[in-house]
Order: C-alpha cells, then sequence, then structure tokens
C-alpha cells in the first residue's frame, strides 16, 4: 500500500486528490490548520468512511511556517508521494497580505523540501505551481517554456516555489515535479473564487434569496477546467520515471463576461439584469489572458481534460442550486470514476 502526504488537503484540490488515492488503494495522510472551528467540510464523507468502512485517512496538526513540526512529520511518515497544494490562495488577498502570502506560499514549499532532505526521505513530491506565473503574458498560448512575468505577490511566490523545486531536483536529484496548473473549478471551490462567488449567486437569485451580485473586471480571459480531472494530472505527474514541469490546461479561453452568460443562462436569466460593478474588486495589476497548451502533460502522460467551459459553469450551478435547497449535491466524478479498471 503506497502512502501519501497531502498538504492543503481541506481545500478544494486537497479533497479531490484524497478521494482519487483513497480509490487507487492508497494510506492518505493530511496535514491541517488547528483551528476553533471545524473546516474539514470538504473531506467530512472520506473521515466518516475511514471510521466506517475502514477507509486509511489520517489527519495530523500542522503548518508550512513550522519547519521543525514537518521535519518530525516526514520522518516518522516516510511518504511514498508528497503533494504540496497547501497555501494562500487568493490572488486579490495576496495584495492585502504580501508578507504572509510569501511566507506561506513561497517559503512553505522550501520548507518542505528540506524537511524531506533533513528526514532522509525519498519521497516523489508534487508542487502545485500556477498559471498566475506568467502574469503578463509573453506568449499564447503558454506553455512549460514560456518565461514568467507574475502580476501579484501570490504569482510571485509561487514562482519562487516553482524555481526551488527545479532547483532541488537539479541539486540533489530528487524526483521533485511543477504542475502548472490552470484555473480550476468545481462545486467545492471556494466560495470567494469568482466563479464560485457568480454560481452560488445565480442559485440564490434564481430562489429569490439575494438580488444583485457585485463584481470588479468582467474581461479578465482566463482557462477553466474541472478541479476533479486535474487532480488525476498530478497523479499522472508522481508516476513518470523522473521529475519534470507541466503545464495543465484546457486550451480554452473565456472572459468573465461569458461565464456570467452561461451561468445564468442555465437557469433562465438575463446576467445583466442582476450584476453590478464594485471596483474593490478589482487588482492593482491586472492578468488579462491566461491559456495553456497542455500538450506535454497529453504526450508524456496521457493526460487531457474532458469537462470544458459551459459544462463546468453548469455542473457548479446545478450543485449550488442543490446546496441552497438542502438537496444533495451532484458532483459527476465520483471516487469510482479514479478507480483502477
Amino acid at each position: 500500500m503506497k502512502k501519501a502526504l497531502i498538504t492543503g488537503i481541506t481545500g478544494q484540490d486537497g479533497s479531490y486528490l484524497a478521494d482519487l488515492l483513497l480509490a487507487k488503494g492508497y494510506e492518505v495522510h493530511g496535514i491541517i490548520r488547528r483551528a476553533s472551528t471545524f473546516n474539514t467540510s470538504r473531506i467530512d464523507h472520506l473521515y466518516q468512511d475511514s471510521h466506517v468502512n475502514g477507509v486509511r485517512l489520517f489527519l495530523h496538526y500542522g503548518d508550512l511556517a513550522d519547519s521543525v513540526n514537518l521535519v518530525k512529520l516526514i520522518y516518522e511518515l516516510k511518504p511514498d508521494e508528497i503533494y504540496h497544494l497547501g497555501a494562500q490562495s487568493h490572488v486579490r488577498v495576496s495584495f492585502d497580505i504580501p508578507e504572509y502570502t510569501g511566507d506561506v506560499t513561497g517559503l512553505g514549499t522550501i520548507r518542505i523540501l528540506e524537511a524531506m532532505r533533513e528526514a532522509g526521505v525519498k519521497s516523489r513530491f508534487y508542487q502545485a505551481s500556477s498559471s498566475e506565473m506568467f502574469g503578463k503574458v509573453q506568449e499564447v498560448p503558454q506553455k512549460e517554456t514560456t518565461p514568467f512575468w507574475p502580476r501579484s505577490p501570490y504569482g510571485a511566490a509561487k514562482m519562487y516555489a516553482y524555481w526551488v523545486t527545479v532547483n532541488y531536483r537539479e541539486s540533489y536529484g530528487m524526483h521533485a515535479t511543477n504542475g502548472i496548473l490552470f484555473n480550476h473549478e468545481s462545486p467545492r471551490r471556494g466560495e470567494t473564487f469568482v466563479t464560485r462567488k457568480i454560481t452560488r449567486a445565480v442559485a440564490a437569485i434564481k430562489l429569490g434569496r439575494q438580488k444583485e451580485l457585485f463584481l470588479g473586471n468582467l474581461d479578465a480571459k482566463r482557462d477553466w477546467g474541472y478541479a476533479a480531472e486535474y487532480v488525476e494530472a498530478m497523479w499522472m505527474m508522481l508516476q513518470a520515471d523522473a521529475g519534470d514541469d507541466y503545464v495543465v490546461a484546457t486550451n480554452e479561453t473565456h472572459s468573465i463576461k461569458e461565464f456570467l452568460e452561461v451561468a445564468f443562462g442555465h437557469v433562465n436569466l438575463d446576467w445583466n439584469d442582476y450584476v453590478k460593478y464594485d471596483h474593490k474588486y478589482e487588482r492593482p495589476a491586472e492578468v488579462d489572458l491566461l491559456i495553456g497548451d497542455a500538450s506535454k502533460a497529453k504526450r508524456q502522460l496521457g493526460w487531457e481534460p474532458k469537462v470544458k467551459f459551459a459544462e463546468l459553469a453548469k455542473i457548479m450551478v446545478d450543485a449550488d442550486m442543490a446546496a441552497l435547497q438542502g438537496l444533495p449535491v451532484p458532483d459527476p466524478l465520483t471516487p469510482a470514476y479514479f478507480a483502477e479498471p
């Protein structure tokens, strides 16, 4: 039985990755921060199963700012694979708390890599890199060789984490990989991210519980995919013979305005009647266009996306409609989807 350690296991990607790895028979360990309230809602179904059905999921208190704890945990667990997904991951918020973002999102990565080195483990390491590193894009579409030009403290921190992962791979022979994931969404996306903010508002407006929605720049274009599929790419990367860097994307770009059109149109509403502009949601420096070329991931790993833009928006609206009505939330990619044949 393989053993995996996931930072950020309570987030969108971490929860889907835990689904995937458990379905593949892994023993899964996750690091969570101590808080006065529970923040494990995305993995509660798995944690309950671990007590009822013997699913091997274990949670450990820890923090990406605490290197001593990371060394101890990695030494004790000796995981086969480490998926580093934990971060301060909100781009707009990174302008408000840039030092914290740099510490956790940037230095958190080197703390884990050093913990691996100090503990003497041979774990395969995955770094959650980001399309935000491309920022002021130098090439369209963006691929692994496209120069970075980050436009936020978050993007700059992710760029540091990316290069230090490359450095440890080259310096110490680690199986260390960067997954440069473009925007990926799902019903488990955080409610402060624009896509989920939109789909929750669509559901609330349709059900008569909300009257309007305030947003910033509607012309920004993004390459949006389905998070449940993107975690499969993460796993595939660590099954490769050596560490490398891969773009994961759909190779389609759509504006926030287009997302509004699909989401509101799915419930027969016109977004123009409900969406209002608020400058506070604008970034000091905007990323205008992101579109990724994932041909290397397809060629070397055999990965390619199945769920595209319009279907993704509809999946999220349907899930938020169900959630607000107290109904079971539909999520098309169940753990069975990932199970070995």
